[in-house]
């Protein structure tokens, strides 16, 4: 039973670490890391090849099978946590603020963010946009910095692939 139950434990290990790499590997292709990926593939892939060799030599017992669905479960949430927690990439941050605009652009610049004032027009007038882009780790601190200043400001949040160019006085 020992042996039963540890190999099934076994290959819920080896398709939890095989789906962790393959959430980091998704996301560095989504960013064009290609050499990232690569890597990554290639451990990705080599684990699952063993954990797949082992299954098939032990397709009978029902365990293994169980096994290998909660460890693919299990990776994902593993996988997302950890990338959540490394936050690879860079996001673009769209902020409106109706009245405090300048006193949001001021205390993110003196936290070393880069920020560009666009104007802006809606429905109820003229209004002036924020906007930064910076590295995923930074965004939590980013977001605090805006809601002790304007708990009504409009935000948004989108994945950013930088092509070119220097952002001054940024986190970068």
């Amino acid at each position: 039973m020992i042996e039963t139950l540890g190999g099934a434990f076994l290959i819920a290990l080896m398709r939890i670490t095989d789906v962790t790499i393959g959430t980091f590997r998704t996301i560095m292709v989504v960013q064009g890391r290609k050499y990232q990926a690569a890597v990554a593939g290639f451990f990705e892939v080599l684990v699952w090849i063993f954990a797949m060799r082992y299954i098939v030599q032990h397709m009978d017992n029902m365990y293994n099978l169980l096994g290998y669905a909660i460890g693919f479960s299990l990776g994902n949430i593993l996988g997302i946590t950890l990338e959540q927690r490394v936050a690879l990439g860079y996001v673009q941050i769209n902020i409106v603020s109706r009245h405090k605009t300048a006193e949001i652009a001021e205390q993110l610049r003196i936290k070393q963010y880069g920020v560009t004032i666009l104007p802006g027009e809606g429905k109820s007038g003229e209004i002036s946009i924020l906007i930064a882009i910076i590295k995923r780790k930074f965004l939590k601190e980013l977001m605090n910095t805006v809601e002790t200043i304007d708990k009504r400001a409009f935000i948004t949040v989108q994945s950013s692939r930088p092509y070119r160019g220097f952002m001054h006085g940024s986190r970068v």
